[in-house]
């Protein structure tokens, strides 16, 4: 197993946010996209020569073509900042320190030492990163106030600031706080696993509404176990450990060629039914006739309603919300006029949600 490397020359920078800079470079005599992790490597500017990872650009892979700078050659030293002794990324050449919320150091330890239990209090299990958007979107609407907290694992991208989501829905004032666990990093609070991130959201940052989830980039190969989706069933038994109530979103699509995709994905099936051990509420849209039966014939199938809390809602009002803050989500590469069930969905489970939320 091997990376791509190639150095290349840095044309300018194209955008920059907190801990990311999207730069265009001059590789193999050619201009490609590249991406910045300033965290790790330092801001780089015109001019700088950089050794970049152009694996995934090489091979085509879903990163928006993007190749990544492992380090800036005209600046190779760096030094650590501020407390904390957890690293993230670990036993890499890219590790890195940082301070863990639930750390001896860290001001919260004492809150993570004497937390007993989440008290029932919902906590959304997604199986997408395409889901936080139009999720946050309702929830602001049917419930203004409520205050959401985004717990991103590393299921797939590790660094919070790869998502394009993430900064909208917080310039918009739709997500509230961001909690990166596991390896992940870059959210406003770090912790060491998701169930001290579903704790550091909720005690710590005080939200009543908690969304768990992967950041952009779901595999897949076709097979019933291998895609990195089936976190969704482990995080189920997580919120429940933990005294949650797990809110478990499928994926839901009659847009998707994949006959395995079609009605309730396979993915979804195999985390309610195989994966997670423990019940979960699974809020399910209701569709227009022949797609309704094509998805209750899939929860008798797999004995659905025995293991979990299904309802039913219908989840329209999604649309409008997503139109009123301006949110042009899309899955898969298809929006909501091509893949409209996905949403539906999606706004079933913010429905779902306001009886459970203070």
């Amino acid at each position: 197993m091997m990376i791509r490397a190639r150095e290349g020359i840095v044309l300018r920078c194209v955008e920059e946010n907190d801990g990311f800079q999207e730069i265009e470079v001059c590789v193999e005599e050619k201009q490609a996209a590249a991406v910045v992790y300033t965290a790790l490597t330092g801001c780089v500017k015109k001019g700088d020569r950089v050794l970049l990872n152009t694996t995934a650009e090489y091979l085509g892979l879903g990163t928006g073509g993007y190749s990544f700078v492992i380090a800036n050659l005209n600046k190779t030293a760096g030094d650590l900042t501020g407390p904390g002794h957890i690293i993230k990324l670990r036993y890499t050449p890219m590790q890195a320190k940082c301070l863990a919320a639930e750390e001896q150091e860290s001001e919260f330890h004492e809150i993570f030492k004497g937390f007993d239990s989440l008290k029932g209090r919902p906590v959304v299990a997604a199986p997408l990163h395409s889901i936080l958007g139009p999720l946050c979107a309702l929830v602001k609407k049917l419930r203004p106030g409520t205050k959401i907290g985004y717990v991103m694992t590393d299921g797939a991208a590790l660094p919070v600031a790869f998502s394009k989501t993430v900064p909208e829905l917080k310039e918009k004032g739709l997500l509230d706080v961001t909690v990166t666990s596991g390896n992940a990093f870059g959210g406003d609070l770090e912790t060491v696993n998701f169930y001290t991130g579903i704790i550091a959201a909720s005690e710590v940052a005080g939200c009543s509404l908690v969304v768990v989830g992967m950041g952009p980039g779901i595999t897949g190969t076709g097979t019933k176990y291998g895609f990195t989706g089936v976190e969704q069933g482990y995080i189920i038994d997580g919120i429940n450990t933990i005294g949650g109530l797990p809110v478990a979103v499928p994926r839901i699509s009659f847009a998707d060629s994949r006959k395995r995709h079609r009605g309730i994905s396979h993915h979804s099936l195999t985390v309610l039914a195989d994966i997670a051990k423990t019940k979960a509420l699974v809020p399910l849209p209701v569709l227009e006739t022949q797609r309704f039966e094509y998805i209750k014939n899939q929860i008798q199938e797999y004995d659905i309603e025995k293991k979990h809390l299904v309802v039913f809602n219908r989840g329209e009002k999604v649309f409008r919300a997503m139109e009123e803050y301006g949110l042009k989500t899309t899955t898969m590469g298809r929006g909501t006029e091509q893949d409209r069930d996905f949403f539906l969905t999606i706004g079933a489970a913010a429905e779902a949600l306001l009886e459970f939320l203070s």
